[in-house]
């Protein structure tokens, strides 16, 4: 299994971006489909959530400006984010829990400028 994280980018604050998160492999068990961010010095938190029955739920920082969505056909979950602001520049990281371990992604950078 490998998940492929892309999208990210430069952008001034307010702007908007797109990550996608691709996955390989077949995956069973799934609890929940992530993304979380990881800022230079600070540790790495979570951002958003989705479970398979489609719910989601977001860190208080992020909550009315990213949404996260997933397509099971295409295997992919998206964090789309918009009115970005400078504390939003981290990497950012897919993840994928599931009964029998967690992946993760390689991390996508994401810089926004003020």
């Amino acid at each position: 299994v490998q998940l492929q994280a892309s999208g990210g980018g430069l952008v001034q604050a307010g702007g908007s971006l797109r990550l996608s998160c691709a996955t390989s492999g077949r995956i069973i068990g799934i609890k929940a489909m992530r993304w979380y961010r990881q800022a230079p010095g600070k540790e790495r938190e979570w951002v958003a959530a989705i479970l398979p029955n489609g719910h989601n739920d977001y860190a208080d920082s992020v909550k009315g400006r990213f949404a996260i969505s997933r397509d099971i056909r295409k295997k992919t979950v998206d964090l789309q984010m918009n009115t970005l602001e400078p504390e939003d520049t981290a990497v950012y990281y897919c993840n994928i829990g599931t009964v029998y371990g967690t992946y993760w992604g390689q991390g996508t950078q994401v810089t926004v400028s003020s």
